[in-house]
């Protein structure tokens, strides 16, 4: 075989490949869209640990905090299919400004009972629902504004990012990542900081502020790609209706492979879900009595900001199902883990002085999820890539948020159930409100929801050997 470094160029070639051509700056766009993402996530996050407490503190009960936030994240992950489509029509700036004007409105109507409500955060959180209509009513509707304001914002930015990344899609999106991430742990910093010096109300004022802030990015840095708008004068030709969407959504479900992968990939999300379900009730009513879940949940970020190089370069030609199932199988055993500390000391067993040995799994079990999001999530795309029947990719990619959608809609109040009629079986309160729980029946919970991933595991495995026959 012929070398093709031991022929001389000609001089043009030599002179081409001495000085490449510049490489082309991402323009404004692409900036102001990842900083409206960073306010965006730091607005989400700097309250999203706190959902289910905040609300069980307002007295809505053992249930309806979950069931709430489940509802709330089902938004945010279902609505893009219809919001998405929208923005593509009317712009995404104005879809962007839109957006952050409803989730100020949100967060300030989540807030709005202690602030000009009267109304008084219990201590603990409660088992029975002694909310009036003066809590239940500003909290409904701001969470449903919340969940619409928030379903438009993941596909204008992701579709900012995509649109002006060029040829270099990769550092793009790699950015982007980080920037999600950073968001994150920042939100979540300020709430503490907000929260620990006022009360538990005011992660909604950080989360109100940062999505002000989001909204004087768009509206001052934030331009729509001359792309964009010529794309938009040409679609309004051939709009597509509500109708339309619908029909199409129903030809993506009645694809039963499709719809299928869809039910079993939800377990992984189901679990995910607890990181925001369960675990917040277990720390505040089992482990300490002002548990940092907003730390502790800073593992998430983390892991995937110091890992995510790593895990892709290590396993990052793994097939996309085998990495889906192991992401099930890491996420599964995140659960179990909080077995040790019952048996090792008890869970409120100080651990050098710094916290209790409970929240200590707590955390390792957040960065384990990440571990188990670091495998799964981003392989769940190209997994489905190739299970759209052929030029209808993007079309099912569209959908590839629902397994989020069915596994919080479900994990909310399920997770509760577990929490409730499962770990507190048969618990005892003590004098500072905390509940010593019977080993046994905490023990169970964590087996319930290990057991709830690793089945899910095996339905991927199942399915995959199924749908290998299929199109043999």
């Amino acid at each position: 075989m012929r070398n093709p470094t031991s022929d001389t160029p000609p001089p043009e070639k030599e002179t081409a490949a001495a000085t490449p051509p510049p490489k082309e700056a991402f323009p404004l766009s692409f900036w102001s869209a990842n900083v409206t993402e960073l306010f965006e996530r730091g607005a989400y996050y700097a309250m999203a640990s706190f959902v289910v407490l905040y609300l069980g503190q307002l007295g809505l009960g053992d249930y309806w905090p979950s069931t709430l936030n489940g509802i709330l994240w089902t938004l945010v992950y279902f609505l893009p299919i219809l919001s998405g489509t929208i923005a593509d029509q009317v712009g995404f700036r104005r879809s962007l400004l839109a957006a952050f004007v409803m989730l100020s409105i949100g967060y300030f109507l989540m807030g709005y009972p202690v602030w000009f409500g009267g109304e008084t955060l219990y201590d603990m959180v409660g088992s029975e629902v002694t909310a009036g209509a003066g809590v239940i009513v500003p909290v409904v509707i701001g969470i449903l504004i919340i969940g619409m304001g928030g379903s438009v914002i993941k596909p204008c930015i992701s579709g900012t990012v995509q649109k002006t990344a060029g040829a270099r899609a990769t550092l793009a999106f790699a950015i982007f990542y980080m920037v999600v991430n950073i968001g994150s742990l920042v939100g979540r910093g300020i709430s503490y900081i907000v929260r620990t010096s006022y009360d538990l109300s005011f992660i909604f004022a950080v989360a109100v502020g940062c999505s002000i802030v989001a909204f004087l990015v768009v509206l001052f840095m934030y331009r729509d790609t001359e792309e964009d708008v010529a794309a938009r004068r040409e679609r309004k030709k051939h709009q597509r209706s509500v109708g339309q969407i619908l029909l199409d959504m129903i030809f993506v479900l009645k694809n039963g492979r499709f719809a299928l992968f869809l039910v079993v990939s939800s377990g992984f999300f189901f679990i995910y879900s607890q990181v925001y379900n369960v675990i917040p009730l277990y720390l505040k009513k089992v482990v300490e009595t002002d548990p940092a879940v907003d730390i502790y949940t800073m593992a998430n970020p983390f892991t995937i900001v110091f890992f995510q190089l790593l895990i892709t370069k290590l396993f990052g030609k793994m097939k996309p199902i085998s990495s889906i199932i192991v992401g099930i199988i890491i996420i599964g055993a995140s659960m179990l883990i909080n077995i040790i500390p019952i048996y090792a000391g008890g869970v409120r067993m100080e651990v050098w002085d710094l916290l209790p040995l409970g929240a200590l799994f707590a955390t390792l079990t957040v960065a384990m999820i990440a571990f188990g999001e670091l495998f799964t999530s981003a392989r769940t795309y190209e997994y489905i890539g190739a299970l759209a029947p052929k030029g209808k990719e993007g079309l099912f990619l569209g959908y590839a948020n629902l397994p989020m959608a069915i596994g919080s809609l479900i994990g909310g109040p399920a997770g509760a159930a577990i929490f409730n009629e499962i770990m507190c079986t048969n618990a005892v309160k003590l004098d500072n409100g905390l509940l010593e729980l019977d080993p046994t029946w905490n023990a169970l919970g964590w087996i319930v929801l290990m057991s709830i991933g690793f089945v899910s595991a095996l339905s991927m495995w199942l399915y995959n050997r199924w749908l290998r026959k299929q199109v043999q």
